[in-house]
């Protein structure tokens, strides 16, 4: 199961205007226990956008990213792992004047 360390969190601009609501990129970085199929000696973060609008707020997609490489792994996160993802973003967006 991934720990959530720290994280970054910036809102994205949409030049487009296409998009309905908001949408934010988190930067996670993570913990991952060393028996888990994740682990990576170089350590792992998660490249997270997180989707607000009026009626709904979800997270939209996510990269895990190693840290030294920057290479993106091709793994999928459990249900949980997501759920756990899309809480944190949720408890940490970004308060807008």
């Amino acid at each position: 199961m991934i720990t959530i360390t720290s994280h970054t969190v910036e809102k994205l601009i949409d030049p487009t205007g296409i998009l309905i609501g908001d949408r934010f990129e988190y930067i996670l970085n993570i913990d991952v226990p060393e028996d888990d199929e994740l682990y990576s000696d170089h350590g792992l973060k998660i490249k997270a956008i997180y989707a607000v609008n009026q009626s709904d707020a979800r997270l939209v997609q996510y990269y895990i990213i190693e840290k030294v490489t920057e290479a993106v792994q091709d793994f999928e996160l459990e249900e949980e792992e997501e759920q756990i993802i899309a809480e944190y973003c949720k408890l940490h967006l970004p308060i807008e004047d």
